[in-house]
């Protein structure tokens, strides 16, 4: 039973309860003003009777607004997972076109040096360096595939609200961080992201790690709000990023690894309109700041998660 209904039924009781005496009251209303006795009963019984009907409708408006908020909140997320999903849906297609396209080519340079080693079998020298061509597609043909495994998962989930601390705390686990102290000030901090928000800070950790040098000590993550949104950093104590590499950084198959982690991380966020960037400076550290658009965060109740 809803608490519209209960408050409903809660004033008829009483109203039940009260309406005789005070129909009562007014059966011998002609003794009203000689009998003091009955005159205080009649207004005692009107007065209770006239505040519990007024609190019956201040309740049932109350619930009305209440019930009526939370419907438009589910609305505006449904509406929010949609416009995501859709936009999920496009970068999927943009996605799958550009990989097909990459694997094409590679396998038409694969087969290429193929014909060419079969000419060239009476020439080890030069078989050889065809056969170390032919592993090096090979081995960018296994990453453009297992890109495809990561992304795939892109936007079949609808986006939901999740804690930033916990995400940043179960992506470090995932990594062999030895020394490497995670810090974490975004308890309270939860923002509406596609679920795989755990591998955009599963790829920032793992940057970190890859290139942050011997010097670095700790990965820190910490939120502000500003005029455009929530903003998230993540930075490290590291040798940071040139300034050079920071105009390609985000571009799909740049980097000494993959090339693929930044690129796939930015497309996740995207999904529900969530910027990235790197400001850090060259030699003090490497800084990424992941805008949250108005809206798609809030603050929570929750105690903070223990520290590794």
């Amino acid at each position: 039973m809803g608490p519209v209904w209960s408050a409903f039924l809660l004033a008829v009781l009483f109203a039940a309860i009260l309406i005789p005496y005070w129909w009562l009251a007014v059966q011998w209303s002609y003794q009203f003003f000689s009998d003091t006795g009955l005159r205080f009963t009649f207004i005692t019984t009107t007065f209770l009777l006239v505040l519990i009907i007024s609190d019956s409708v201040f309740l049932v408006r109350y619930f009305q607004i209440v019930r009526k908020h939370k419907f438009e909140q589910k609305v505006r997320e449904l509406r929010q997972a949609t416009d995501a999903l859709q936009g999920a849906n496009k970068k999927l297609n943009l996605l799958s076109s550009i990989t097909r396209h990459d694997i094409r080519n590679q396998l038409m340079a694969l087969k290429t040096y193929i014909e060419l080693s079969g000419e060239f079998v009476d020439k080890p020298e030069q078989l050889a360096e065809y056969f170390k061509k032919e592993e090096m597609i090979a081995d960018t043909l296994e990453r453009q595939i297992n890109f495809t495994s990561d992304y795939e998962d892109m936007g079949v989930n609808s986006p939901a609200w999740q804690n930033v601390d916990v995400i940043v705390k179960k992506a470090a686990n995932g990594h062999p961080l030895n020394e490497i102290r995670i810090e974490t000030s975004c308890y309270d901090r939860e923002i509406f992201a596609d679920p795989l928000l755990e591998k955009v800070s599963y790829n920032l950790i793992d940057n970190a790690l890859r290139y942050g040098g011997q010097k670095m000590t700790v990965i820190r993550t910490s939120s502000q709000d500003s005029e455009k949104g929530l903003v998230i950093s993540v930075e490290d104590d590291g040798v940071g990023i040139s300034d050079d590499d920071k105009r390609h950084l985000f571009e799909r198959g740049f980097g000494k690894n993959t090339g693929l982690g930044l690129f796939l991380s930015r497309e996740i966020l995207a999904i529900t309109g969530i910027s990235i960037e790197e400001i850090g400076t060259p030699g003090t550290g490497a800084r990424f700041e992941m805008t949250v658009p108005k809206g798609n965060y809030r603050s929570v109740m929750i105690k903070p998660v223990k520290e590794r």
